[in-house]
């Protein structure tokens, strides 16, 4: 009897599968791509319709003698690539060159797609197959065709004009401009002091209350700094001055007060939707500090084992089936009152969602941490269960929480203070969500009860400037603006940091000064391409060719026309200097200083007087602080899978470690926190 072949991309997602399958299947991993652009030379024939030369990758060849020898017996092939572009291009590579073993019979080729990795969803998938989706292998081959067009032809330039080695992108590089933007903004932006009151008034009971009113006008307010994504809203109040905060609080000290108002009203929180690729990363990053990289690596594991559903999604949907069982899991464990009257309907934000996905949720969801991190360890299993939290949160019940507001006036109404509190009455959907809410419960008080102040005080504050990114916030503004997709956001910030665009100080990107020199020079020269439209509009028809309304060729050549125009103008513009952070070192061999430079493994001291003097030496970037444990200096260093951390510069005599600067000036488990170093 001939066994049906069944392809698929990796190793881990053939063996889930054939736990579900007989043995009349031969299940065959491709490994990923088998057939890419080369890697030699452009790839692409511009004069006769951007034809891709697709060729087979060098270290697939084993793989697809395995492939072909399978297909020869096979009584069908079946493609079961994931459900995404990639996975569509990868499916039709593998056909492409399987069908020379078929000839006679190209009807045994099926496609089929599943989006969780169960045995129900596989044995759903092979009774409906379908053919190859072209609009989607298009779609793909314009990404392909068009980044390689960018990279290739305007990496060259880049050597020319500001250092060989150097590469561009063309998501990459609006990624980066948002940093250097951001870093721009920072340096721009004017901190302000200013002054917050508050009052700890007595009648019958004593509450700390803020002034929010003098003389019938708001003391906080909100002012706008302008930002190249955006306007930055940030609050400051009236009070800016030391001798203005002293006479209120003279005042206030002396003022006689009354409550004027006391106001009770119940109030709901609803859960959100289960994650999108977006916003699992963008958790991962605020909960665990994961890169949007280890994430995403995480997140395939545990969907090839078959504990989630497809992590590249950008839909808030849930398959009605899974919606039943996470309700009848809520009410069997919690209640029928932890269950909304209705299930919990959530409409996709993102105009280009691809409403066929579903969020990422779990497979089974009685699937616990612990069986996972049984199955796979403790990383998997923490990721696991933000997805398994927040999908069963998406179907649970309100929050109620019960608001109290006491308004004061001092004597003849010049000052307005309010104290604020809060109750959760009932935890609703927070009964599993990690979401602390801690209760603020305000003593009673009653309308009209005379109070006095008991001690007054002014907090001098000052106005932060825009927070640089992080994984979670770059994430947000990339699928904000519209800039790539589900399945490109951790690559795009993985490529900018592996050239030394970035870098990572203490979970917070920064440009290099490569990265700025880069920057500019594409901003100034190519801003058409280098900016938010360009890029969010070509992610739109890129939407369009998978969705069949336009066709590939002529996108990528109303971008290839003005592209190629600018390119041959932009050979005469000047070179770009980049700048350079000079020490206060000489040179050993001619007594020039030593300048900061960044290589391919990262920064170096060379000496200013290059090419004639080719003196370096390593870069030991040093902090203010002081080792705890021996009084050396805390240096900066890299682990041995390159993550940074702080370390005293008398290693190995001490072995002082820390993850952040934080846990130096305030030093609580540092033993736990050098046990965790060493480990990496």
């Amino acid at each position: 009897m001939m066994k049906k072949l069944v392809v698929v991309e990796s190793p881990t997602k053939a063996r889930t599968i054939s736990r579900f399958l007989g043995d009349g299947y031969d299940i065959i991993a491709s490994m990923g791509h088998i057939m890419d652009l080369p890697k030699s030379k452009l790839g692409v024939d511009i004069d006769n319709g951007f034809d891709p030369q697709y060729e087979i990758v060098a270290d697939k060849k084993k793989i697809l003698s395995e492939l072909k020898s399978s297909a020869k017996n096979s009584s069908e092939i079946i493609l079961a690539t994931d459900p995404d572009r990639e996975g569509e291009a990868i499916a039709s590579h593998v056909q492409e060159i399987l069908k020379e073993q078929k000839t006679k019979d190209e009807q045994k080729f099926q496609r089929i797609v599943f989006h969780e990795i169960t045995k129900d969803a596989v044995e759903e998938a092979l009774k409906s197959p379908r053919d190859i989706d072209e609009n989607l292998v298009d779609a793909q081959t314009a990404r392909r065709v068009l980044d390689r067009l960018v990279g290739y032809k305007l990496s060259p330039i880049l050597w020319s004009k500001v250092r060989r080695g150097l590469s561009a992108g063309r998501v990459q590089s609006v990624a980066l401009r948002f940093i250097v933007e951001r870093e721009r903004a920072i340096e721009k932006f004017k901190k302000e002091k200013y002054f917050t009151i508050h009052a700890v008034l007595a009648g019958k009971n004593e509450a700390e209350f803020d002034l929010i009113e003098i003389d019938g006008k708001k003391v906080e307010f909100t002012e706008s700094f302008p930002l190249y994504t955006g306007d930055y809203k940030f609050t400051k109040t009236l009070v800016d001055s030391d001798n203005y905060a002293e006479n209120i609080v003279s005042e206030l000290n002396s003022a006689k007060y009354k409550v004027s108002d006391v106001a009770k009203k119940q109030t709901k929180r609803s859960p959100g939707p289960a994650f999108t690729t977006s916003t699992l990363q963008q958790e991962a990053s605020r909960k665990f500090g994961l890169s949007g990289k280890r994430t995403m690596s995480l997140a395939q594991k545990l969907y090839e084992e078959g504990y989630i559903t497809y992590h590249r999604t950008d839909s808030f949907n849930m398959s009605s089936s899974a919606v039943f069982s996470i309700r009848n899991y809520v009410e069997k464990v919690y209640g029928k009152n932890y269950i909304p009257a209705k299930p919990n309907f959530y409409k996709t934000k993102s105009k280009l969602a691809q409403e066929a996905h579903e969020a990422i949720r779990p497979t089974n969801v009685n699937v616990t941490y612990e069986k996972v991190s049984e199955g796979l360890g403790k990383d998997y299993a923490r990721i696991y269960d933000i997805i398994w939290r927040k999908a069963v949160a998406s179907q649970m019940a309100d929050a109620l929480l019960e608001q109290t507001g006491v308004t004061v006036n001092s004597e003849g109404n010049k000052y307005t203070l309010k104290a604020n509190g809060s109750v959760l009455v009932f935890d609703g959907f927070l009964k599993i969500n990690q979401q602390a809410l801690n209760d603020n419960i305000l003593p009673e008080f009653t309308q009209g009860e005379d109070l006095e102040a008991q001690k007054v005080e002014a907090r001098e504050h000052e106005t932060t400037p825009p927070p640089r990114y992080n994984d979670a916030s770059l994430i947000a503004i990339l699928e904000e603006k519209g800039i790539g997709r589900p399945s490109t956001y951790a690559s795009i910030i993985s490529t900018i940091e592996s050239r030394q665009y970035i870098e990572r100080q203490e979970g917070r990107f920064f440009p290099t000064s490569v990265g700025i020199a880069v920057n500019d020079f594409l901003v100034q020269n190519f801003s058409t391409i280098d900016d938010i439209p360009f890029t969010a509009e070509m992610e739109d028809e890129l939407d369009q060719i998978a969705n069949g309304d336009k066709e590939w060729v002529p996108v990528i050549k109303d971008f290839y026309s003005p592209f190629e125009k600018t390119l041959e103008n932009v050979k005469g513009a000047e070179r770009v200097k980049i700048e350079v952070e000079k020490t206060d070192e000489l040179c050993p061999n001619d007594q020039g200083h030593l300048v900061v430079r960044i290589g391919r493994f990262g920064k170096f001291l060379a000496c200013e007087n290059f090419p004639n003097c080719k003196f370096t030496k390593p870069f030991v970037e040093e902090t203010n602080l002081i080792c705890p444990k021996d009084g050396g200096k805390i240096i900066l260093k890299k682990t041995r899978k390159g993550r940074k951390f702080y370390g005293c510069s008398n290693y190995p005599k001490c072995d002082f470690a820390a993850w952040k600067l934080e846990d130096i000036k305030h030093p609580k488990n540092l033993k736990s926190k050098v046990q965790s170093v060493e480990k990496n």
